[in-house]
C-alpha cells in the first residue's frame, strides 16, 4: 500500500515500512536521518510490534492516514496509523474477537464506510449462523455496532458505499431502500441494547426511565417502549411514557 512517499508492506507476521527514492542512516544514538538515495526501494523499517496479516489481505481497508486490518494468528484487530500499530480489538471487545478470529473456517473482509465513517469487519462463515460483521468508529474509540449482513468485497466512492454480493452491485443508505434489507434478504428488526452500571457495589432503585426521542408507543401507535426492567434485586415495567414540554 503506498502511503505519501513509503510503501508499506504487510507481511504475515510484520508490518513493514519500505522507504521509496530515500534511505536511512542511522546515527550511534539511534536516531535516524534520511539520505537521498538512487535505489527506488530503500530500506524496510519494521513497526514496533510483532503482528502482521495473517492469510486475510481482505480484511485491509483503509481511509486518510489510517488501516486496518485483522491478524488471525494473534486474534487482534488492528489499526496502522501515524502513532504506529494499535490494537483495536481489545477495546471492549476482546474476548469477542478472540472467541471469533480463533476458528479457521472463517473468511475475514475488511471495508471502510464512508458513508457512516466506521470499519466493518465480517467475518464469513460456513454456518449461517456463525456469519456476521462489527463497526468500528474512531469518534466512539469502540466498537459500535453488531450487523447480521455480511460483507464480500467493498469499496466507498465519492462518501458513497457499495458492496457485491453474487456477482451484483449493491448502494447501501440508498433513500429508497428497505429498512433492514441487505443484499436483497430481510433481516429481522433493528434493537439499541444500553449497558450502563455505575457504581457497581451500590444496589440501584430504579424509579424513573425516561428517554429523549421520536413517538412512544401507545395502545394505538407503534414507538419506544421499555417491556421489561429486570436486576437480580427487583423486577418491573414501564406501561407507558408521559409526554412531557413536547
Amino acid at each position: 500500500h503506498a502511503r505519501d512517499t513509503d510503501l508499506i508492506a504487510f507481511c504475515e507476521d510484520k508490518v513493514l515500512r519500505i522507504l521509496a527514492n530515500k534511505d536511512a542512516l542511522f546515527n550511534a544514538d539511534g536516531n535516524v536521518n534520511l539520505v537521498s538515495t538512487n535505489n527506488v526501494l530503500g530500506q524496510a523499517i519494521p513497526y514496533s510490534g510483532e503482528f502482521g496479516i495473517s492469510k486475510d489481505p481482505e480484511s485491509f481497508a483503509t481511509n486518510g492516514n489510517r488501516i486496518y486490518f485483522a491478524d488471525k494468528s494473534r486474534n487482534s484487530v488492528l489499526r496502522l496509523s501515524r502513532d504506529g500499530l494499535t490494537i483495536i480489538s481489545s477495546k471492549g471487545m476482546k474476548t469477542y474477537f478472540r472467541d471469533k478470529i480463533n476458528s479457521q473456517e472463517l473468511k475475514i473482509v475488511g471495508a471502510y464506510d464512508q458513508f457512516a465513517d466506521q470499519y466493518i469487519i465480517s467475518f464469513d462463515h460456513a454456518t449461517a449462523a456463525e456469519a456476521e460483521s462489527v463497526s468500528f468508529k474512531e469518534d466512539v474509540d469502540g466498537w459500535v455496532s453488531r450487523l447480521t449482513y455480511v460483507i464480500k468485497p467493498a469499496l466507498s466512492i465519492n462518501g458513497k458505499f457499495y458492496s457485491f454480493n453474487n456477482g451484483n452491485l449493491y448502494e447501501h443508505y440508498h433513500p429508497s431502500a428497505s429498512t433492514n434489507t441487505f443484499h436483497g434478504e430481510a433481516f429481522k428488526s433493528s434493537g439499541v441494547q444500553l449497558i450502563f452500571n455505575q457504581e457497581a457495589s451500590a444496589i440501584k432503585n430504579f424509579k424513573t426511565i425516561s428517554y429523549e426521542g421520536t413517538q412512544a408507543k401507545t395502545s394505538s401507535k407503534q414507538g419506544w417502549s421499555v417491556g421489561s426492567i429486570i436486576t437480580d434485586q427487583q423486577e418491573g415495567q414501564i406501561i407507558e411514557f408521559k409526554e412531557k414540554e413536547g
